[in-house]
């Protein structure tokens, strides 16, 4: 969990700075457009669950593996 929390740090400072870089290049566009903020939200839920499940995988591959197995390869 301590990923995770890491993470959503890392959405929070991202977040904003992708914002303005994002309306600076936009700028210069003829026909502009806006910023949506549930681009943000997809962005962030999608690394959320990217990292969940990584951390899942590993944790369960951790847990099912056979320990005499990995004395015995030492």
């Amino acid at each position: 969990m301590d990923l995770l929390k890491l993470v959503v740090l890392a959405i929070l400072i991202a977040s904003p700075i992708a914002y303005w870089v994002m309306d600076r290049w936009l700028r210069d566009f003829a026909y502009r457009t806006g910023i949506n903020w549930a681009v943000f939200v997809l962005a962030g839920s999608a690394g959320l669950f990217i990292a969940f499940s990584t951390i899942s995988y590993h944790a369960i591959k951790a847990a099912r593996a056979n320990p005499v197995e990995a004395l015995r390869s030492e």
